[in-house]
């Protein structure tokens, strides 16, 4: 048999052999366009990354959804040149099928795009609410995409309106409402937390007894990595509706000091102990106006005399307020010591009966 009779020869559903070859054609070249792109992409977007990081990230995106994308599109276009007789529905369905596939893997390749814009545009703002929006943002166009790509694959398969699926999802979705309240209470919990903003990534709360640093906010849970190194997951859904103290957001750490002395303390040892109280207080590190320190001479106790003081610190820096407190501590040693200020400690004593140094009489008291 002669070439031109052999490419001609009918093999499949009534398809020629160079019909079948111009496809597996078409679908080479696709793929072959594709992979180069992905190349041609790949080294732009590298050489994109220390100037302009949005357009790399789209350059990096479309490389990864473009070979996909450009077989899809061969496909489609090399199925529309076979005879498809019988069996054109199904083909053509199919081929809608992938292609709609892949123009959502190259829209979900490209959801890094607005998330890198935002999250560039975060860095140049002191507000934090950027930095936590970025990654919702994403996975909240991810969210998006899935939906329309199923709702468009629904369309294709059954070859209804786009209204009537949605209206067949809208009964359906009742049934999956009450199957995922808790998924639908974290979402709203965290559009709570979004919008009265109790704390800010990066900040440290204390909730539930974990105390520690903000590192994510998602759309159902958020993430606290403890002081000991713990990484705490809590959904949104109770998180919204709990008390969270910010530690991030105090202006100031104050401190109450009780300095108890011994009873045998004259009364102008007392007042000089008071004295130095408050000239080693007087305009210290991060003393701010309107929060002066205080001394005072407060209280008895069982077995001291208690000389309250409270002062705070500005701003709230854990590691300089520790440091101050050192230095204040050894100055109080240093000058009660000079000062021969006794420092009390719980005493007792103990009388013996026997004792001749402190007879003990025992009897019975009579009226």
């Amino acid at each position: 048999m002669q070439l031109p009779e052999l490419m001609n020869t009918e093999l499949i559903a009534g398809n020629a052999l160079w019909r079948i070859a111009r496809l597996f054609g078409i679908l080479l070249l696709g793929f072959a366009v594709g992979k180069l792109l992905k190349i041609l992409l790949t080294r732009r977007a590298e050489s994109l990354a220390s100037s302009n990081t949005v357009l790399a990230a789209a350059a990096k995106g479309m490389s990864r959804g473009v070979t996909f994308l450009a077989f899809a599109i061969a496909l489609g276009f090399g199925s529309s040149l076979l005879v498809l007789t019988g069996a054109q529905e199904l083909i053509g369905t199919c081929v809608a099928v992938i292609l709609t596939l892949a123009f959502a893997w190259m829209a979900q390749c490209l959801v890094a795009v607005p998330q890198t814009w935002l999250a560039l545009r975060a860095s140049r703002t002191e507000s934090k609410l950027d930095d936590m929006l970025a990654p919702i943002l994403a996975k909240s166009l991810t969210a998006t995409i899935v939906v329309l790509t199923v709702v468009q694959i629904a369309q294709i398969l059954s070859g209804k309106e786009v209204s009537s699926i949605l209206a067949g999802l809208g009964i359906g979705g009742l049934a999956f409402a009450l199957a995922a309240q808790d998924t639908i209470k974290n979402l709203f919990g965290s559009m709570v937390l979004l919008a009265d903003r109790p704390f800010d990534v990066g900040d440290r709360i204390v909730v539930d007894g974990y105390d520690g640093t903000v590192e994510t906010v998602g759309l159902r849970s958020t993430r606290v990595r403890t002081l000991t190194g713990h990484l705490v997951t809590m959904s949104n859904g109770e998180l919204a509706n709990k008390a969270i103290e910010n530690i991030s957001k105090r202006p100031h750490i104050r401190r109450i000091l009780n300095i108890t002395i011994t009873y045998d303390t004259p009364p102008a040892k007392v007042a000089e102990a008071k004295s130095i109280l408050e000239e080693i207080l007087n305009d210290h590190e991060g003393m701010h106006p309107d929060f002066p320190p205080r001394v005072y001479f407060n209280d008895f106790l069982n077995s001291a005399l208690n000389l309250f003081c409270i002062y705070w610190y500005h701003p709230a820096d854990w590691w300089a307020y520790n440091d101050l407190n050192e230095r204040i501590n050894m100055q109080i040693l240093e000058r009660f010591n000079a000062a021969g200020i006794d420092f009390a400690f719980p005493t007792q004593t103990v009388h013996l009966a026997g004792d001749p140094a402190r007879p003990l009489e025992v009897g019975v008291k009579r009226r």
